[in-house]
């Protein structure tokens, strides 16, 4: 009797403990680690994703801006909706992550998240 309440509380505990972990869905994911430079690209594949902190330096188009960092320069798509309300200008240091698009005559980052890094 006492092996059945043991299996039938380990087999209640396992199936309790698969249904929170399929539920939590969510939480906190630490990207710090991750952060690129623009001259760090050069070697990653296409498709990857990124982070990078730096500066918009300049429009060039309705959604493609310069971004700058210490180590180079690229072109970056930022779509209408994916600002999310932040303003920035070439003075602001940003965060922006996205996937890194490798064409035949330039890189470029398609942005999936813009925010502003306070010092």
């Amino acid at each position: 009797m006492m092996k059945k309440l043991l299996l039938c509380g380990a087999v209640i505990f396992m199936a309790t403990c698969a249904v929170a972990q399929f539920v939590s869905g969510g939480g906190f994911k630490d990207l710090s680690g991750n952060i690129q430079t623009v001259a760090s690209l050069k070697d990653l594949p296409d498709d990857s994703y990124v982070v990078l902190n730096g500066h918009i330096e300049k429009r060039l188009s309705k959604e493609d801006y310069l971004f700058v960092d210490g180590t180079g320069s690229i072109r970056v798509e930022i779509d209408d909706d994916e600002w999310r309300g932040v303003t920035v200008t070439p003075n602001d240091v940003v965060e922006i992550a996205g996937e890194l698009d490798k064409g035949i005559f330039a890189d470029e980052i398609d942005v999936h998240s813009v925010k502003k890094v306070v010092p």
